[in-house]
């Protein structure tokens, strides 16, 4: 099972094909509202959530691992985008040009949603690399399918290499 912890007791458990879904919207949204440093580097933690080059199963973050900034400002900036994305992501954002019905998406979003709302970010005890560093974000974009891609990681978006 792939989780993505919320704190206080709160998790979102998801099969390998619901994480691959959820990683799916939550991408084609991150990318169309990046514009702040911290933005990119969420975009590359969800590059790093990409089972096909990770592996099945072993994927997940909790929002208490992020560093959300320096400042409370910051962190309020970092929390008010991942809103953003989830909320676009939720208004079925590009859905259309997926190879495949989004079953459950909704529903996962709507769960993390309410984690990520709830979250207070000064509780926060980031680890390293998390999400990567400013050297590591996501700025590349991947022409085919017009999303940020894993570079430097590795140099492909998450629907290339699912092979769609």
């Amino acid at each position: 099972m792939n989780v993505f912890d919320g704190g206080d007791g709160q998790h979102l458990e998801m099969t390998n094909g619901g994480t691959a879904v959820f990683v799916d919207v939550l991408m084609l949204a991150v990318s169309t509202l990046a514009r702040a440093p911290w933005d990119f580097r969420f975009a590359a933690l969800l590059t790093l959530q990409d089972q096909n080059v990770m592996g099945r199963g072993v994927v997940g973050f909790g929002l208490a691992e992020l560093d959300w900034g320096d400042t409370p400002q910051e962190a309020a900036a970092a929390k008010d985008f991942l809103l953003r994305v989830l909320d676009l992501a939720l208004s079925h954002h590009r859905w259309e040009e997926l190879t495949y019905e989004p079953a459950r998406a909704e529903g996962y979003l709507c769960a993390y949603r309410v984690m990520v709302e709830a979250f207070d970010p000064a509780t926060a005890r980031p680890g390293t690399g998390v999400p990567p560093g400013p050297q590591e974000a996501a700025i590349a974009s991947c022409v085919r399918h017009r999303v940020l891609a894993a570079l430097p990681f590795w140099e492909a978006c998450v629907f290339c290499t699912a092979g769609a």
